[in-house]
């Protein structure tokens, strides 16, 4: 984050002083692409981000994830250490609507590793 590149940060620009502060580690959690049959499955999410953190945690400095979600999503990702801290941001020029996530990346990493973390 930091370049204004990703549509979370074009939504943090909407919310203005309401949007908490960013800082220079920030990154933002993206697009997972699986196959159809892996879609409903947690912890095939959970790995993969558990793997993607903890590459990035040791070959960067993260400090917080950001997101930007569905509502139902966000109730899912609680479940790794985000919290939502917006919701219903509409996205300027169309129909969609946000929920917005941040998660301290230590903590999100703790809370993904589930007994995974020597792997």
């Amino acid at each position: 984050m930091g370049h204004n590149l990703t549509l979370t940060e074009t939504l943090l620009d909407q919310l203005g002083a309401a949007a908490p502060p960013r800082e220079g580690n920030d990154w933002e959690v993206g697009r997972l692409v699986l196959a159809p049959e892996f879609r409903s499955d947690v912890d095939a999410l959970r790995r993969c981000l558990f793997l993607s953190l903890d590459y990035a945690s040791a070959n960067a400095n993260v400090q917080n994830l950001y997101a930007s979600c569905t509502h139902v999503l966000a109730r899912l990702y609680r479940r790794f250490g985000f919290s939502s801290f917006a919701a219903g941001v509409p996205l300027a020029g169309t129909e969609k609507s946000y929920t917005l996530i941040r998660g301290h990346a230590p903590q999100v990493l703790n809370a993904l590793a589930g007994g995974h973390a020597s792997q």
